[in-house]
């Protein structure tokens, strides 16, 4: 392949040695080959500019930046450069200067709302504590202010969710119990620094003493009329704890949702429920009749008073009296004739009188 013409007009063979030359081995070329053209002759390289006389190389990042740049920017570079002020000045310090104003703003001038106040440190420790309102403080990173809302009332829903939380009763009994806690900051300087997880620590102490005070009842006060009773002292015994932790925070009240027996027992617990209700109702109404009774034997004893009275006024009159009230009363319940005739008959068919009319001498008294 020695003396091989290039395309390129470089006169080179494929080995790359110039052609017309003896090869590193001592060569081989043919004698009758004819004589390579001169160079620079052949075709030219279209890569290469035309007054190039290199051989042949692809084009690099330098020469792409040469040309984009026009020549301009040396030997480095496309030759960019910053814009200047009308002056002749650079924007470098203007820049420098918004960027001063702009963290000066945002870090010395703070917004608070009505219902927020805010902690402001000094290189981390507490400073003082600002109201509602705009101040002022030193730019960060001397002083940071941290705002929180202290008049919002804050809901903790313990479980949170559809979980289930068993406590136990004082007759032990198991109940499924959802409650609610309302409660807000009353001290925020308390309530930043004191504790590491304020909100997680209410959320512990609410079940902690939810948990002590249904071990004081029993079943039936937790599902029944004694909510409003475990509901003061889940309250009152969460605001004590709190108050010895000096965590800055005012319970202002829990509402027990939902008291449910557990699912498992769910079925039997209604059953169970069912037949209370049954035997309370049968109590209520012996209780009733019991009632109906006894009012009625008192006032049948307050007749007799009076009746009593009255026969000592006039005992004659009054046994009289009392004979024909009784006969009138027994008579009235009975079937009776009555005949007001000289001769009697000396067998009367009392029943079949009663189904046929009464003779014009027979009347029927009562």
């Amino acid at each position: 392949m020695a003396g091989k013409k290039s395309p390129w007009g470089g006169g080179e063979a494929e080995s790359g040695e110039p052609s017309g030359q003896p090869a590193a081995d001592g060569g081989d070329a043919s004698p009758d080959s004819p004589p390579p053209p001169p160079r620079g002759n052949g075709p030219r390289n279209p890569w290469l500019p035309p007054s190039s006389g290199e051989g042949r190389r692809g084009q690099t990042l330098e020469d792409l930046f040469k040309r984009r740049g026009g020549g301009g920017g040396g030997s480095g570079g496309p030759g960019f450069r910053l814009p200047q002020l009308p002056g002749g000045g650079s924007w470098a310090p203007v820049a420098i200067g918004i960027v001063v104003l702009l963290w000066l703003g945002t870090t010395m001038v703070h917004r608070v709302s009505p219902q927020e106040k805010g902690v402001v440190t000094t290189f981390g420790a507490y400073s003082h504590t600002i109201d509602s309102g705009v101040s002022l403080t030193l730019p960060w990173p001397i002083q940071a202010v941290t705002v929180e809302d202290v008049t919002s009332i804050r809901r903790d829903s313990i479980p949170e969710g559809d979980g289930e939380r068993l406590m136990l009763t004082g007759d032990q009994n198991l109940v499924d119990l959802t409650y609610l806690v309302r409660w807000n900051i009353k001290d925020l300087k308390l309530y930043t620094f004191q504790l590491a997880e304020p909100d997680a620590t209410v959320k512990e102490v609410a079940e902690a003493a939810m948990r002590q005070s249904i071990a004081e009842v029993t079943l039936n006060d937790a599902m029944g009329s004694g909510r409003a009773s475990i509901e003061a002292n889940v309250r009152e015994r969460m605001q004590r704890i709190l108050d010895a932790y000096r965590s800055g925070v005012k319970i202002q009240g829990v509402e027990i949702k939902k008291t449910d027996p557990p699912a498992k027992v769910v079925d039997a617990f209604k059953e169970v429920l069912a037949a209370q209700q049954d035997a309370q109702s049968e109590v209520n109404r012996a209780e009733q009749w019991a009632n109906q009774l006894t009012q009625r034997a008192q006032g049948e004893a307050t007749a007799f008073d009076k009746v009593y009275a009255q026969y000592k006024l006039a005992p004659e009159v009054t046994r009289r009296r009392m004979y024909y009230e009784t006969m009138e009363r027994v008579l009235s319940q009975t079937d009776k004739v009555i005949l007001e005739a000289p001769g009697v008959m000396p067998y009367l068919p009392l029943p079949g009188l009663k189904q046929t009319p009464p003779a014009d001498n027979t009347t029927e008294r009562r």
